[in-house]
């Protein structure tokens, strides 16, 4: 999970430096913070070996992390932005974006193993001013 959504921040930051290079003003960051624990050894089930003379072992580290990007580009519309949470189970976040027609929307959402996934849409509406051509 980690790993796609830091190649999937990787792939928006390198958009946005494509389309946005020259075109006025743009930008995007990111942050992410991994609290993870030290990986701790964790042992098959069963007992099985591989012929190698040993069990199988696994390692497990408890997933804690912050992740949160931002993306801003006026000449393209492209404006928006997450961040996310996680602790173990529990997840938490938001995402909110710019559509094309004007509003924005935003999803605020959480999930753990007891309750599952909820989310929460919301959409703001924003009238949009014509440009007038001189």
């Amino acid at each position: 999970m980690f790993a796609k959504v830091l190649c999937f921040a990787a792939l928006v930051t390198i958009a946005v430096a494509q389309y946005g290079h020259g075109h006025g003003s743009a930008y995007s960051s990111q942050h992410i913070s991994r609290h993870d624990g030290h990986p701790e050894i964790v042992h098959g089930h069963g007992g099985y070996e591989h012929g190698h003379g040993h069990g199988h072992i696994d390692y497990y580290a408890y997933p804690k992390y912050d992740f949160e990007y931002k993306v801003e580009d006026h000449h393209t519309g492209d404006i928006k932005s997450q961040h996310e949470s996680r602790d173990g189970d529990n997840v938490k976040g938001y995402y909110a974006l710019h559509q094309p027609d004007g509003s924005e929307r935003t999803v605020h959402y959480h999930g753990d193993h007891h309750s599952g996934f909820h989310a929460d849409v919301k959409y703001d509406t924003h009238h949009l001013v014509p440009k007038h051509h001189h």
